[in-house]
């Protein structure tokens, strides 16, 4: 079984990207930065992976993720190779993912957001319920990656 489990937070904005022809695919690729349960002196305290998701999905995750953001995603770890131009064989890993989700609510990104973010913050979010979880805008059922 191939099955790949991850909750980080989002080193930038997904990039969407679709493809061509007439039916065209909505590709969104993102790097999940997750932290490491032990850390060793002079070692990295995260593991960054890169993820891509597709169709309406990658749709949500362009409208909807944004940089330092904590999501939790699932999917398959998919490996690959290509030549690159001067000749050199590349080798890639990247999660492909079948599910993805907030992992924490629209207050908590929005006060984390600002250690990650580098470029001018988005406009100002409504507030959040009194539930803690965030607000999900009418209307969009149709747009959702799970029902």
């Amino acid at each position: 079984m191939n099955k790949a489990v991850l909750v980080g937070r989002l080193t930038r904005d997904p990039e969407v990207r679709y493809s061509q022809g007439e039916n065209a695919t909505a590709v969104a690729r993102y790097t999940v930065a997750v932290d490491r349960r032990f850390k060793r002196d002079g070692e990295p305290t995260a593991d960054f992976i890169p993820c891509v998701v597709f169709g309406r999905s990658a749709e949500f995750a362009e409208k909807y993720f944004r940089q330092g953001m904590r999501v939790s995603i699932s999917g398959r770890i998919q490996t690959g190779s290509y030549t690159n131009k001067d000749g050199v064989k590349v080798y890639t890993t990247e999660v492909i993912v079948e599910e993805q989700e907030f992992a924490e609510s629209r207050a908590e990104s929005e006060a984390n957001r600002a250690s990650f973010q580098q470029s001018a913050p988005a406009p100002a979010p409504s507030a959040p319920a009194g539930d803690g979880f965030m607000n999900i805008p009418d209307g969009i059922d149709e747009e959702l990656p799970f029902n």
